[in-house]
């Protein structure tokens, strides 16, 4: 069995296969951060990426949003080359990298042109973008969506299948959603069901993402629990993912969910990406951390140099 990620450095993480990651994760009890950012925003430190900052408050794995595999744009990286942003990052943070893909049906997505969401060909979810993402040294790949973008699950499971064909032995594959993305009549209870855990696992999914209780409508810490519990029946790990916009609350409510998380049994859990556009705020993300494993985890990965 890997080493449990709570206790790696960065050299640990360097040389771990998918069968290491999935190991080290699970073997952690549900004390895994990871956190989402943007990079095509500004960084809220100006110079410094928000991935960077994300890491020095507890993250574990930095999840990148709106990443484009065919135009890779991280605000506030040394410049490289386009293909080794994600090497370049690994090396200043010696994290576990992951990227959002999203399977879109188009019929279904919002006139989303004017905002922030709007779509590109290099973060659709297609077996060409995840092999690219995967040249780039991208760890886990999640299929999911953004508001207004019309990711339903069966798109999902039916990208799950044509990505895990070529790269189920290379990429850690993540699938579900963190709110409607939408799709009318997937919402609330909706959002995921059993029957979708089912698919998204016969599809190839290694990790179910399902909202953190308290974020949707109708989604209770008894309902998550009850499709975690079916979803490690099945062999496969859970995130639980705050992508309500709620990383941007107050810290008691950051803790109460953060502790219905843990009591649903997640194995990893996800804070968003939009305290204000671009990460959670800094403060939420050490206080989630410290909220399901204490001052002294947090603190250790808060401290360790990537340089170990």
């Amino acid at each position: 069995m890997a080493k449990r990620m709570l206790d790696c450095t960065a050299s640990d993480l360097r040389n771990f296969t998918k069968k290491d990651y999935l190991s080290s994760i699970a073997a952690s009890e549900g004390r895994v951060i990871a956190c989402e950012s943007i990079g095509i925003t500004m960084p809220m430190l100006v110079d410094v990426t928000n991935a960077e900052f994300a890491a020095s408050m507890g993250a574990d794995i930095l999840l990148l949003n709106m990443f484009d595999v065919d135009k890779p744009v991280i605000n506030g990286l040394p410049k490289v080359l386009p293909e080794d942003t994600v090497r370049e990052l690994k090396r200043l943070t010696g994290r576990m990298i992951g990227i959002n893909l999203e399977p879109v049906e188009e019929r279904m997505a919002a006139a989303n042109d004017e905002t922030l969401w709007r779509m590109s060909e290099g973060r659709k979810a297609t077996a060409a973008n995840a092999h690219r993402a995967w040249q780039m040294g991208v760890d886990l790949v999640l299929l999911t969506g953004n508001p207004g973008n019309g990711v339903s699950n069966r798109a999902i499971t039916d990208s799950l299948r044509s990505i895990s064909a070529g790269l189920g032995d290379k990429l850690v594959l993540a699938a579900g959603k963190m709110h409607a993305s939408g799709v009318l009549g997937e919402g609330g209870e909706a959002i995921i069901t059993k029957s979708d855990i089912d698919e998204f696992i016969e599809a190839g999914a290694d990790i179910i993402l399902l909202p953190a209780p308290g974020t949707v409508p109708g989604i209770t810490m008894e309902y998550v629990r009850a499709l975690i519990a079916h979803a490690h029946g099945r062999g496969a790990l859970a995130i639980t993912a705050i992508g309500t916009s709620q990383e941007g609350a107050d810290t008691d409510t950051i803790r109460r969910i953060a502790l219905m998380c843990k009591m649903a049994g997640t194995d990893i859990h996800h804070i968003g990406d939009t305290g204000y556009p671009g990460m959670a705020l800094p403060e939420n993300i050490m206080t989630y951390s410290v909220a399901v494993r204490g001052v002294r985890h947090t603190y250790h990965r808060m401290a360790v140099s990537v340089n170990r």
